[in-house]
């Protein structure tokens, strides 16, 4: 097959999306597949002088310069993925050939509706954007959602999407890099976030978006931190630096020293971490799937989570449970659950057995000869 993969704008710096890019244009091409990622490249955006303007300029690049060449592009190819929903407007570029898209959460739609209580305001403009991607979704004939929980929302948002004839499959993602056990922490690492020689720690991985809780993860901890068999133990956050809030929690919460930001932290930096970790702290409100849940379980790592799709259903049975809006209670969980850590981290990798790669890949090239042997059909 000649597949076109229609990634996100570079300028936007989406991390998970471009990694969900470069594992499936990796996958496909081992299969021997023709394969070509494209993504609306700055131009207009790098002549604005103040990141608003960048912003506004943006869609120039997105929408007037890449939306042509988007068209042309699919002369050569057999069929069109679509890689993220916020991206559904892209569909009209491809609608005459064989597509799909790739539905990965509704959060940020349902926030924009008013149906997401943690979320901050969002504009009118905003809304409107909002509003744009879902209709190009309910215009969708063939959805690709990577959880129950993200198909279960699109249903109810759209009833049907596409409309009679449409499809939606689920097909959960595999991890998008080579995550195993590995030995102690590099002494680079150790000497840079100011750790000690076998200091243990609980680890927590994301962005500063509002679903990921982090200011809930630092009041969990908190209260953690006070537990007798906890009195040495420090959090490492690695992601984006701390937001003026999170800052305010630490002070408010006399942490200190207990808790270490990790900023610019690469793969195979991230794979020690999770080897070395008491557990990993991922209490999200919401999520699409939750790529952590499966890099911590990778690395041997025993996982704390919300007791909430979609991360009890990629972490399975391997994890311990809490409410992210109850911090003291949820220390007290993890307190007790932690006691049966050996069993989570045999647990974890019985679970990764779900999400195995080769599997998923099947799945995925099974979807899109589904989709061209429907275009042929209907041609003839």
């Amino acid at each position: 097959m000649r597949i076109l993969l229609v990634g996100n704008y570079k300028a936007d710096g989406f991390k998970s999306m471009r990694r969900y890019g470069i594992w499936l244009e990796r996958a496909l091409r081992e299969r021997g597949h023709q394969v070509t990622l494209v993504q609306p490249i700055p131009f207009f955006s790098r002549l604005g002088r103040s990141q608003g303007m960048k912003k506004y300029l943006a869609y120039l690049d997105k929408f007037m310069i890449f939306l042509p060449r988007l068209r042309w592009m699919t002369q050569k190819h057999d069929i069109a993925h679509v890689l993220d929903h916020s991206n559904s407007m892209y569909l009209s570029a491809v609608k005459r050939m064989p597509n799909l898209i790739t539905c990965h959460d509704l959060i940020a739609i349902l926030a924009a509706r008013g149906e997401m209580p943690q979320s901050p305001p969002i504009g009118w403009l905003g809304k409107l954007f909002q509003r744009w991607i879902l209709s190009g979704l309910c215009s969708a004939r063939h959805v690709l959602c990577v959880s129950d929980k993200t198909a279960s929302d699109l249903k109810a948002l759209t009833g049907h999407p596409g409309g009679a004839g449409s499809e939606l499959r689920v097909i959960r993602s595999p991890l998008n890099w080579r995550y195993m056990p590995s030995g102690a922490l590099p002494g680079g690492l150790v000497f840079r976030l100011g750790l000690k020689a076998r200091e243990s720690y609980i680890l927590q991985v994301g962005g500063n978006g509002w679903y990921k809780n982090r200011d809930g993860c630092l009041r969990i901890f908190s209260h953690l931190a006070n537990e007798e068999s906890f009195l040495a133990v420090r959090l490492i956050m690695v992601g984006d630096p701390w937001t003026s809030a999170m800052r305010s929690i630490v002070r408010e919460e006399r942490l200190g020293e207990r808790v270490i930001e990790a900023v610019n932290v690469t793969n195979e930096e991230l794979q020690a971490l999770y080897s070395n970790a008491l557990a990993l702290l991922f209490p999200s409100f919401e999520e699409g799937f939750g790529w952590p849940i499966l890099e911590a379980q990778a690395c041997g790592c025993p996982v704390i989570t919300s007791g909430r799709p979609p991360m009890m259903e990629v972490a399975g049975e391997a994890a311990i449970f809490i409410d992210p809006t109850a911090p003291q209670a949820a220390a007290l969980i993890i307190a007790e659950g932690l006691k049966r850590r050996d069993d989570l981290r045999e647990a974890g990798f019985r679970n990764l057995q779900r999400f195995d790669e080769k599997t998923i890949v099947d799945e995925y090239c099974a979807f899109y000869e589904e989709i061209l042997e429907e275009k042929s059909s209907a041609a003839q």
